[in-house]
């Protein structure tokens, strides 16, 4: 039974992306022209297509695939608003979860992708169109070799950060910087029972871009009680209930200023965020308890 709700699942999810592809397609070309009263409307009905394409991934989750949601916080959000969304990273079923949760609440949700993802079929495009940053992360290696990198990852935030300054966003950062496993946890010697260590790079450099027009930081902790799904087992409707907590966050002083240039600012951020990730890793640890 499960194998047949996965195969109408994905049939669901494939057609539902299909159909709207097409228009946010048409509408990001249309933005290839100079006209800036016309890409502003091409973004807007861009975002209403996107939208419109999550909704029916809902309804897809009803029929095949529910679910319990077990949310709180969510009072406080507005849909014409800026905000920067942090959350832990565990599956890719938390994209899906999380886009479902903050639909038509918040302005919809905008991720930071690598630039390898624009190959993806139709959806790189749909990314694309939809204004979604593709980034080339520097590594640490690749400054040493060559210093002239540096500050190059900003300047590509900064750039990509520019087109959400006209219209309400919400940006979306994985502070772990990748999924949840307990090899990687392992490998990291993370000081965090429940989480990777959060990558602060990511964060800063939004805010240092943005940081006087981000409203508020929505700080989103994601729970399986189930245990950690894949898409398949989403798909499938294995999965019985996900726990979401939402907290709506002023944006504080510690989080505005030169990341790179700023040793002591660097500090200062390194050690809000950590406070935060011990939070969330309590908020996880209590999840856990409940469920056992």
């Amino acid at each position: 039974m499960s194998m047949i709700r996965c195969v109408f699942s994905f049939l669901f999810y494939t057609l539902n992306t299909l159909f709207w592809f097409v228009p946010i397609f048409i509408c990001g070309v249309i933005k290839l022209i100079p006209i800036k009263p016309l890409q502003k409307l091409m973004s807007w009905v861009a975002k209403q297509c996107a939208t419109m394409w999550v909704s029916c991934n809902s309804i897809n989750q009803n029929l095949f695939a529910s679910y319990k949601l077990n949310v709180t916080g969510l009072e406080q959000l507005k849909a014409k608003d800026w905000y920067l969304v942090i959350a832990n990273h565990q599956s890719w079923v938390d994209i899906v979860v999380m886009q479902r949760v903050f639909n038509r609440r918040i302005p919809f949700l905008n991720f930071f992708l690598k630039k390898e993802l624009i190959y993806v079929p139709f959806l790189g495009l749909a990314w694309w169109a939809l204004d979604f940053p593709f980034m080339t992360r520097t590594s640490k290696s690749q400054l040493k070799k060559n210093p002239k990198l540096r500050g190059k990852d900003l300047e590509t935030t900064r750039k990509a950060c520019e087109k959400f300054k006209e219209m309400p966003v919400s940006i979306v950062n994985f502070v772990e910087g990748t999924r949840f496993t307990a090899e990687k946890h392992s490998r990291q010697n993370s000081p965090f029972e429940h989480l990777l260590k959060p990558k602060a790079g990511g964060v800063a450099f939004v805010m240092q871009a943005m940081g006087e027009q981000i409203s508020k930081v929505v700080n989103v902790t994601i729970h399986y009680p189930d245990g950690i799904p894949s898409f398949v087992d989403f798909a499938s409707g294995r999965v019985t209930q996900v726990d979401l907590r939402v907290e709506v966050m002023e944006v504080s002083p510690n989080l505005i200023g030169d990341y790179t240039g700023d040793a002591d600012f660097r500090v200062n951020f390194q050690a809000e965020l950590n406070r935060i990730w011990n939070e969330k890793n309590q908020q996880l640890a209590e999840l856990e308890a409940k469920t056992q």
